[in-house]
Order: C-alpha cells, then structure tokens, then sequence
C-alpha cells in the first residue's frame, strides 16, 4: 500500500438547491460532490501538486469502449509525448479496494495499454507497473517523467 498524504484542499465548493458541488479545474465544470468525485478531485491535487504531474496531460473521466461496451476511465495521465501512461480507478473512501477493482483496472488497460495502474479510495492506494513478463506491485506512486 502507498501512503498519501492529501494536499490542503483548495477546491472552488458551491450549493446548489442543497446540494454540494466541486469545481473540476482539468474538464472547467461544476461536478455533483459525491464521495467517489472528493476522491478523484484530490488524487488530481496530489498528482499536480506533490509529484508535479502536468496539469494539460491529465485526462479526467473519458469514454472508451471495452468490446462491446462503453465505459469512463476516472484518470489517464499521459507522457510528455503524449502516449498513456498512468490509469487511475477512483472509489469511494467507502469502497474497499478489492480485487474486482483491480480487475477494473486491468480491463481498461486492455482498451488503454498503460505501463502504470493506480487504484485508490483515497484512505488506501495501491499501484502496479507492467513489464513484459509480469505486474509488479509498487510502493510508491512513479515520479513524473
């Protein structure tokens, strides 16, 4: 497991009609603050703001098609030649990281070949890196390239 230490929140907050909403920086739109979206928001903080991952290069919920289906990633970061490189499964603090949400992961990577995977709930992270022959479990999210 990787431990995070969140950087102070400086979210732009609203309520609307009694409900709360975040200000998405990466996609410029108003977002319903659910418990998966606090948790997605802050890992982008920290991927900017402790690793220096570069803001234009993060991707933020895109459709992509799995055979038949269509499903939304949570985060893709890419390379500075602008290739996938991290995908990152978002949950709920209240989730458990199990391993469907590993298998989560490793099914986007089929649509989207990355060389890093992250899942988080924001209390735990765990992160893997694909080599030719096997996945290996990191113990510290990658440096930024």
């Amino acid at each position: 497991m990787i431990a995070l230490q969140f950087p102070s929140p400086s979210f732009k907050m609203k309520n609307e009609n009694g409900r709360e909403y975040i200000f998405d920086n990466n996609r410029k739109i108003w977002l319903l603050l659910t418990e998966e979206e606090w948790v997605r928001q802050n890992f982008i903080s920290y991927l900017q703001m402790n690793l220096n991952y570069p803001s234009p290069l993060i991707a933020v919920e895109k459709e992509i098609q799995l055979g038949e289906l269509k499903k939304r990633f949570d985060i893709l970061v890419y390379d500075h030649l602008h290739k996938p490189w991290m995908l990152v499964e978002c949950k709920a603090q209240s989730v458990p990281l199990t391993a469907d949400v590993l298998q989560q992961v490793l099914r986007y990577n089929i649509s989207v070949p990355v060389p890093f995977m992250v899942i988080t709930n924001g209390d735990y992270t765990y992160a893997w890196q694909k080599t030719e022959q096997s996945i290996l479990e990191l113990e510290s999210l990658p440096s930024w390239i």
